[in-house]
């Protein structure tokens, strides 16, 4: 069973549809005896950093999403999730995150058009279970600020939008990715079915 985390602040539906037609079982939760028990999870998010970490720990699942994470069974964050993984944000102010992986997030710079919005090509910098049987493609990005990760091994992947920016994070247990997968066509899938490989087998074929 894979876990997509309710919090109020995410694509559920969208995520969880695209879990399903990858043939696994999935719940839509905030209860952490739930969590708990599954084999996956994913952390979406859409919305400001702040805003999310007050629903998270209003809801008991800031700490609930450190324990499953020490766990060791597999984590995914998507977008904001991903984002929320790091140990802080300046988005609206300074705000402290889960402090799952070193690193900070940081509002784009530049002349340059704010929000990144659009598909963009993945650039793999390591090996990483998530690249099985994959080939750099095109993945679809929307966000206004980006991960600078304290650790140069946690970066799987970047894009490029007038510098690199961070797609694709990873430590142990713990994934992260910019994009939506669930939006991002076979690159996409193919990368949530490796994520979700790791949770186990699907129930059915697809």
């Amino acid at each position: 069973m894979i876990a997509v985390i309710d919090y109020g602040m995410g694509n559920l539906h969208s995520v969880k549809a695209a879990v399903e037609r990858l043939g696994y079982a999935v719940t839509v939760t905030s209860d952490e005896s739930e969590l708990i028990k599954a084999d996956g999870a994913i952390l979406p998010g859409v919305g400001a950093f702040g805003d999310a970490m007050a629903e998270l720990s209003k809801a008991g699942l800031d700490e609930a999403v450190k324990r499953y994470a020490a766990s060791g069974k597999p984590l995914l964050g998507i977008c904001l999730g991903m984002q929320l993984l790091f140990s802080s944000s300046e988005e609206h102010g300074e705000h402290a995150g889960l402090g799952l992986l070193p690193g900070k997030v940081v509002r784009f710079q530049g002349s340059y058009k704010v929000p990144h919005m659009g598909w963009n090509r993945l650039a793999f910098r390591t090996d990483s279970p998530l690249f099985a049987g994959l080939q750099e493609g095109h993945v679809y990005f929307v966000h206004s600020f980006h991960a600078l990760p304290g650790r140069e091994e946690d970066l799987l992947a970047t894009t490029d939008y007038y510098q690199p920016v961070t797609a694709i994070v990873g430590r142990g247990n713990v994934y992260g990715m910019q994009f939506h997968p669930e939006k991002s066509g076979s690159v996409g899938m193919q990368l949530l079915g490796n994520f979700l490989a790791l949770c186990g087998k699907p129930v059915q074929s697809v």
